[in-house]
């Protein structure tokens, strides 16, 4: 099934837990002494959607404190003001959809090289660029990754196989290790992600 299937299909733990580990992966370097995992309290409200809402609040919090001293991403912390305080909302998966894209937008971005250059370039050929990345990630998540970068197509089959795993584990006694290997998928993206950022953070210096 594709992405987009997947996610059509999910059911709300499935939504949330995709999205928690999507936010997760894109999480900048934390400053030293900073909570290196502050996303960690929401994971227990994918398990048990009764404790979703103080979770929620408790993450709001920890990244809201964390702007000047972590460098949490704006973009993550919008997303987590956004996301649905009820977590069996109908909202649920237009947040999840929305943190999908962002993760893979993200990626996709880093796939780019001479990501500064392209910013410098005239305003008509970054819309045109925008188009091209849009158009990309849709079909990724209709077709799969053909014509993706290595960062993209990795996202693409990381955020297929979370999804994948939760599906198959709705309602067994195999639920909560369904949750605990989403989450050790998203760690490993977590690091990949990071360790891209880092080598090109060198390359530019």
């Amino acid at each position: 099934m594709s992405l987009l299937e997947l996610m059509a299909a999910a059911d709300e733990r499935g939504l949330a837990a995709s999205a928690v580990a999507c936010l997760d992966r894109c999480l900048p370097q934390p400053a030293d002494g900073a909570d290196p995992d502050p996303l960690r309290p929401l994971w227990a409200g994918c398990a048990d959607g009764s404790v979703w809402p103080d979770r929620l609040a408790e993450v709001r919090a920890v990244l809201d404190a964390a702007v000047d001293t972590a460098g949490a991403a704006p973009q993550i912390r919008k997303l987590l003001s956004e996301a649905p305080v009820d977590r069996a909302a109908p909202e649920l998966r237009e947040w999840a959809d929305a943190c999908s894209l962002a993760a893979l937008e993200t990626h996709c971005r880093l796939d780019a090289p001479g990501v500064e250059e392209a910013e410098a370039k005239s305003e008509s050929e970054s819309e045109s660029e925008s188009e091209d990345r849009t158009e990309l990630l849709n079909r990724c998540c209709t077709e799969g990754p053909e014509d993706a970068g290595p960062l993209l197509a990795g996202e693409l089959r990381r955020q297929i196989q979370i999804l994948e795993t939760l599906a198959e584990t709705t309602g067994t006694v195999g639920s909560g290790a369904a949750l605990r290997r989403a989450l050790n998928l998203s760690t490993e993206g977590r690091r990949v992600l990071r360790a891209v950022v880092s080598r090109q953070a060198r390359g530019r210096a």
